[in-house]
């Protein structure tokens, strides 16, 4: 792995898939998709793995897209504008499709991406003081490509009380919305998320990889033409004088011309 991942496999056969990029928040830049991608591949090509806890060092879960990253993609050409939003929806549908469960430990803030990839776990549980949003509205920017997978976590209802609003929300709330599966205190993470993994341990894994097969596939899962839509919907954005007014207020710390 690089530099942004690290994977440590107990003798069980749980592998705890971590993002180091603790100083940035995990802000998901180019090379950490790059690295989760890869580094979930590897577990789900691996027979003696037999249950993925993806985790996050630091402050953060994630703090969501890197700006640097989206500044970049304004700046770029349309072709690699889509090569970029197809980075993200690739990688979250790896771990979508991951054949082992993914257990999503949440702690401090996650936003935009960082929700997306709780949506993408299997079950997700998190830490009482955690933070979420769906930032993006505030620079000018949309939670498009993670926003098959939100929808079909959360559904439609749910979603649109948070999705375009960039309004925080509590880890009670996350519950509520669907987003998590149990909210406790932060001393109390590590075993609820043994609490999730511990049955699978009981289980053929055979079976268990055939199993969430059939509920992806019976669980009417986001289509091709949905991700393409997401990210032309993304790349459109990048496009807009919006997105560059949100970002370079961002980066010279004053408010952005929509901002009461």
């Amino acid at each position: 792995m690089g530099d942004l991942v690290r994977i440590e496999t107990d003798e069980r056969g749980v592998a705890t898939l971590w993002l180091t990029r603790a100083e940035k928040h995990n802000a998901l830049s180019a090379e950490l998709i790059d690295e989760i991608h890869a580094g979930i591949e590897r577990l789900g090509a691996d027979a003696a793995v037999r249950v993925v806890v993806l985790a996050a060092e630091g402050r953060s879960f994630c703090a969501g897209g890197d700006l640097g990253w989206m500044q970049e993609q304004m700046e770029a050409d349309a072709e690699t504008r889509a090569a970029e939003a197809w980075r993200l929806a690739e990688m979250l549908g790896a771990v979508n499709v991951c054949p082992m469960p993914v257990i999503g430990r949440i702690h401090g803030n996650a936003f935009g991406g960082g929700v997306g990839m709780a949506c993408v776990c299997d079950v997700a549980v998190a830490a009482e003081g955690a933070k979420f949003g769906f930032t993006e509205t505030r620079l000018g920017l949309i939670p498009a490509t993670i926003g098959p997978y939100v929808l079909a976590r959360m559904g439609e209802a749910m979603a649109r009380r948070v999705f375009m609003s960039a309004r925080l929300f509590d880890a009670e709330e996350a519950v509520r919305l669907g987003v998590v599966a149990e909210a406790v205190p932060e001393a109390e993470l590590d075993a609820a998320v043994e609490r999730q993994v511990a049955p699978y341990l009981h289980c053929a894994p055979g079976a268990v990889a055939a199993a969430k097969a059939l509920a992806l596939r019976l669980g009417a899962a986001p289509s091709e033409a949905e991700f393409e839509a997401s990210v032309q919907a993304l790349v459109k954005t990048w496009e807009g004088d919006e997105a560059g007014a949100g970002i370079a207020a961002f980066f010279e710390k004053r408010k952005a011309p929509w901002m009461g």
